[in-house]
């Protein structure tokens, strides 16, 4: 933390989904800390608004996600645009702050707000056309090479030693005590509806009840939460991270969850359909329980890997948390600004 007095300014944070969330109140709560004004918007999603609530945040809403088709995507994202344009109008912010939300950074573009973003999807090439170039501060993970940054037209990155979640996991208590029985392991559905997974098929609810021979699954839907036979799915909000904690395993395609979990102790199991996911190799060569496997080697994997937690304080205490690095941008900025 600074010593000197910065002058208060009034950031913007837009948060498209459950990730963004997490993140975006972590920054939050610190710029909030020293003296910022911080207004954090969303937009109706399954994973966001619930969560905002579980963390006593109170986002203003600002249209929906609408995945449905090509059209009702550009079609939503241009109306959430003319919105922020009206929330702005006379009062805009000294400083916009996103993880690759293409309404905050075309509007930012178009009135000239200083622009940072957080980034580790160099796989979702749509987003990426749309919003890199228009930024001005790209904060980046050192496990992404900057080229792959750069070939969206990056203008600046600054890099740290670590990943996104480190944002919210490194003093993570759970604050919910999961009440299923042990052993459980949760399987995370694949983002099935994302523009980058166009053409991926769906193999986490066969993997699911592939596990369920070894124990309780838990299987984490994100759009619908029919029941399935021999698998537990949650009906209502669950905190995932609180559930990563607490899990015996965790298996996914490689998102988030992934490396919560293993940042946590957890022993993760990566099953690589999304290809260039560098964020999860990072995680692993530094020594975190997480672990790239096949489809068909997911049993094999998962007796070995079941209820093997191991004590990461120590390598967590090595990582940078990128909230720092936001925190130093917003403070030069404030202090040009004063003088």
């Amino acid at each position: 933390m600074h010593a000197h007095k910065v002058t208060e300014m009034k950031i913007w944070y837009d948060a498209c989904t459950g990730k963004h969330i997490r993140y975006g109140v972590a920054i939050a709560q610190r710029l909030r800390k020293l003296g910022h004004e911080v207004i954090l918007t969303t937009r109706k999603h399954p994973d966001t608004l619930p969560l905002a609530e579980f963390l006593n945040e109170k986002p203003v809403v600002v249209g929906e996600y609408a995945p449905a088709s090509k059209l009702t995507r550009l079609k939503e994202s241009a109306k959430r645009q003319l919105l922020f344009c009206k929330m702005f109008e006379n009062d805009p912010p000294d400083i916009a702050i996103m993880h690759v939300s293409i309404e905050c950074a075309r509007v930012a573009f178009g009135l000239g707000i200083p622009l940072v973003s957080t980034f580790d999807t160099p796989h979702a090439e749509a987003q990426c056309r749309l919003t890199v170039p228009l930024t001005d501060t790209i904060v980046v993970s050192k496990a992404i090479p900057p080229p792959a940054v750069y070939r969206y037209g990056a203008k600046k990155i600054v890099q740290f030693e670590g990943v996104d979640e480190v944002a919210w996991i490194k003093d993570f208590k759970p604050k919910t005590k999961i009440e299923f029985e042990k052993p459980f392991i949760v399987v995370r559905q694949t983002e099935v509806k994302a523009a980058y997974a166009e053409g991926i098929s769906d193999i986490t609810e066969q993997i699911a009840r592939k596990l369920s021979s070894l124990a309780k699954v838990v299987f984490l839907t994100r759009y619908n939460r029919k029941a399935k036979k021999g698998l537990v799915v949650p009906q209502s909000f669950v905190d995932s991270t609180s559930l990563a904690a607490q899990a015996d395993l965790v298996v996914s395609v490689g998102g988030t969850m992934a490396r919560e979990a293993a940042l946590l102790g957890t022993p993760s199991i990566v099953v690589p359909i999304v290809p260039g996911i560098d964020v999860n190799d990072y995680v692993s060569r530094k020594k975190f329980p997480l672990f790239k496997v096949k489809p068909s080697d997911v049993l094999k994997s998962a007796k070995k890997y079941l209820g093997r937690h191991i004590e990461v304080r120590e390598l967590l205490a090595e990582l940078e948390n990128p909230v720092d690095v936001i925190e130093t941008i917003v403070e030069k900025k404030s202090t040009i600004r004063k003088n």
